[in-house]
């Protein structure tokens, strides 16, 4: 289905990162290893690699990490691109911090392990920077997957990554433009998170 999604002309979702990264990515030491979970077409990955990190993303869409490629080549930056799906990426492996956008594709019981496994991949001290859409979002119609379980609360946050430091933690709704696939008022939700050092 993504390769289907991925494989139109142009950027599914922009070429810019995400307005969330874009802020957020402050919080990151200079030079930080940072993951970025199910990265698809690679505008995340690319803005943070531009930045100065050494940045690692995967997906399992080979199609996306095609276009991945070739915008990073084109913004001249190196970003660690591997096709894996979240079931098969090693996780024992640390990172500074992890990032995960958008990636709402899993349902209840398997995002609770995907929570799980990302809590483990970010370093003592590290950081968790997680951005989705809020349950309203399926009324809104502007992106995302239809089924309101898949969203995110505060609540939901709260509890998955309980022990951390919240540095954020916020439900709001934005316009926001990142290509066809994400257009419009959209309900969203923040996480930055540390780790216990």
């Amino acid at each position: 289905m993504w390769d289907e999604r991925y494989a139109k002309p142009g950027y599914l979702f922009g070429v810019e990162p995400a307005d969330f990264v874009r802020a957020q990515a402050g919080m990151l030491a200079p030079g930080a290893r940072v993951l970025c979970v199910a990265d698809g077409e690679g505008r995340n990955s690319v803005h943070l690699a531009g930045l100065g990190h050494r940045v690692t993303a995967f997906d399992a869409s080979s199609v996306a990490l095609e276009k991945a490629r070739a915008l990073a080549a084109e913004k001249g930056v190196s970003v660690d691109v591997h096709h894996s799906g979240i079931e098969d990426w090693d996780w024992s492996q640390p990172y500074d911090a992890v990032v995960g956008v958008f990636i709402q594709f899993t349902p209840p019981e398997l995002r609770a392990k995907l929570f799980d496994w990302m809590a483990q991949a970010v370093a003592p001290g590290g950081l968790l920077l997680l951005h989705g859409y809020a349950p309203r979002q399926v009324g809104y119609g502007t992106g995302g997957p239809g089924n309101p379980a898949h969203m995110y609360t505060e609540e939901l946050l709260r509890g998955a990554f309980a022990g951390w430091e919240i540095l954020r933690l916020e439900d709001y709704d934005r316009e926001i433009d990142e290509g066809p696939g994400h257009s419009g008022l959209s309900a969203l939700v923040d996480l930055v998170a540390r780790k216990a050092g």
